[in-house]
């Protein structure tokens, strides 16, 4: 005799609306809201969104102006638009609506993939200097993922790139990195920002609730 289905409404089964995790791994307790002066667009691997180990949903939750989208191809209109148009909550700011933001991708400038040069913007630094009209592009997926989103996504291959240098040691202990530069999606977002804004010490809540976030995952592996 087959065993009964569980049932997807039983206690166990129920899903956190926030974190969309099951609400016994929920990790609302970890949200640290940071204003953030730059607009995050985190682009979500498919394999990333239920992965119980990933960031990009606590980094979101975070950041106010941030917003998340899930795909490895992204229909071109619906990619621009992320890239390019007002956020609704930008909208009604005179201020940010003066001048267009400027979107900026997150990323090595060797990882592998082949792009031409001559398809790709470059980075403007002046104006870097004004984070309140970034939009920095974050890719939430591992590195061969990632390489794949550029090649299946011409729009994100000719972003202007924001490369980090001398990055610190990873905190992320419950995934394997393949070099050890690599961060996680949270961990790379907050040392942008911070740079960005030359703030070494405003996004040290959310690092430090982000350790907390790690020793949960840990507390979750048998002894």
């Amino acid at each position: 005799m087959r065993e009964p289905c569980p049932d997807p409404f039983s206690p166990r089964r129920r899903m956190c609306a926030s974190c969309l995790r099951p609400q016994s791994a929920c990790i609302c307790h970890w949200i640290t809201p940071v204003a953030a002066a730059a607009e995050v667009l985190i682009l979500q691997h498919p394999l990333e969104v239920a992965n119980p180990k990933g960031s990009a949903r606590l980094l979101h939750l975070s950041l106010p102006r941030s917003r998340l989208a899930g795909g490895e191809t992204f229909a071109e209109a619906d990619l621009r638009a992320l890239l390019h148009a007002p956020w609704r909550d930008r909208q009604a700011d005179a201020h940010a609506n003066q001048a267009a933001c400027y979107p900026v991708l997150l990323y090595p400038e060797s990882a592998g993939e082949v792009v031409s040069d001559c398809n790709r913007a470059a980075l403007d630094a002046a104006r870097l200097r004004d984070p309140a009209r970034l939009r920095l592009v974050v890719l939430d997926a591992t590195w061969r993922k990632s390489r794949k989103m550029l090649h299946l996504n011409p729009l994100l291959q000719a972003l202007p790139r924001l490369a980090l240098t001398e990055v610190p040691a990873s905190r992320y202990l419950i995934r394997k990195a393949h070099l050890p530069h690599q961060l996680s999606t949270l961990e790379a977002a907050c040392l942008a920002l911070s740079r960005l804004e030359g703030d070494a010490q405003k996004f040290e809540s959310l690092l430090h609730a982000f350790d907390g976030f790690i020793g949960q995952q840990l507390g979750y592996r048998p002894r």
